[in-house]
């Protein structure tokens, strides 16, 4: 039987295995850092408008630039980020991801490469390595914030075409101080000029005020942000960028022809309607996030500090065998990898509640 390393594929993608998480049909699912919250009633009814006001013109393209989108999209960051962005700002795309493969297939690709500091979101690494596009790995501290002095040198060694910093960051939940971008992007600027990509896909989770006002007379650096978490939006995919107009106008030359259904713009046009409600959803995951990080550590386990929806807890001699025991109690979580930690996404409190009676049960056990 073929296959997929029989098939001439690129010698990169060889011995590769596609992104995923486990889906499994158990009581309790908390390993996407999905919103467990679904959208309120009147939300389900706009949209349902919304998109039937859109069906009316399916025969044609949708708004190639989605503009209005855009405009609302500034509108909202310039609220809640505290910096004022105008639609020459703003591009939207297939969920962040797009946005990043867009970013990458724009100032990386063959015979260019990219840095982040791992562990991290892997997909910059999948999408890099998608785009052909080198990929190294940068340092982090023990306590999983970023060297910044090994950072730099790293920069200045490698001298990556694109830099990702992710804040907060997935798996670990740690957020990056405004000083640490401004001197990973002087590094990066030193170097050579380089792309640097702010990722910020859980920044309204964060203790922290957003990086947003950063992008202010930087025309190298971006802000990337989803509507996956905070507006409970995961199966709409819908990801979006801030920046410099020159860079919007960039990565144009690589988007494909309509890449923006008309039912994606006009349902993210109906979320967007309803921000401050779906933005009261956040703030009461943020206080059930800081719960778990309060309750695992008085349980007894080392935590992570979290600016996320998700809390990175440990520390395991088998980590993958504790996800397994949990598991085993109706409860599933991540398990990223990271040597010793397993990651929880923050759900209802009933969620989370389950969760945590099957962590003190595992505590018990091994205590007994």
């Amino acid at each position: 039987m073929t296959g997929i390393d029989d098939l001439p594929i690129r010698e990169e993608l060889k011995g590769k295995t596609p992104y995923g998480a486990p889906q499994l049909d158990v009581p309790v699912r908390l390993n996407t850092n999905e919103n467990p919250y679904p959208l309120p009633e009147e939300l389900v009814d706009r949209i349902a408008e919304r998109v039937r006001e859109a069906a009316r013109t399916l025969n044609r393209y949708p708004d190639r630039d989605a503009v209005e989108l855009r405009t609302e999209l500034a509108a909202y960051l310039t609220k809640t980020a505290g910096h004022p962005v105008a639609v020459e700002n703003l591009w939207a795309a297939n969920g962040s991801n797009e946005i990043l493969q867009q970013l990458l297939q724009t100032f990386g690709g063959p015979g260019r490469t990219a840095m982040g500091f791992e562990p991290s979101y892997s997909m910059h690494a999948l999408i890099s390595r998608g785009t052909g596009t080198g990929w190294i790995p940068g340092p982090r501290n023990e306590d999983f914030t970023i060297d910044v002095e090994a950072a730099q040198q790293a920069i200045a060694e490698h001298r990556p075409d694109v830099v990702f910093i992710t804040s907060p960051n997935n798996p670990t939940g740690t957020a990056v101080e405004a000083d640490t971008v401004l001197a990973l992007y002087e590094a990066a600027q030193a170097a050579k000029p380089s792309l640097v990509v702010v990722d910020e896909a859980y920044g309204e989770f964060s203790h922290r005020a957003s990086l947003l006002p950063l992008i202010e007379g930087r025309p190298h650096l971006v802000l990337s942000r989803t509507m996956s978490k905070a507006f409970g939006a995961a199966g709409l995919r819908l990801g979006y960028l801030a920046a410099d107009p020159a860079v919007v106008d960039a990565v144009q030359l690589v988007r494909l022809p309509y890449h923006l259904s008309s039912v994606t713009q006009a349902t993210a046009l109906a979320a967007l309607e309803h921000t401050d409600t779906l933005l009261g959803y956040v703030e009461a995951l943020k206080a059930e996030r800081d719960r778990l990080v309060a309750e695992l550590r008085a349980i007894g386990h080392e935590v992570t500090e979290s600016d996320a929806n998700f809390v990175q807890f440990g520390r395991f001699d088998d980590a993958h065998a504790v996800w397994q025991q949990i598991l085993d109690r109706g409860v599933l979580v991540r398990d990223n990898g990271v040597p010793g930690w397993l990651r929880v996404t923050a759900g209802t409190p009933d969620e989370n509640d389950a969760f945590l009676e099957a962590v003190r049960d595992l505590k018990k056990e091994r205590d007994a």
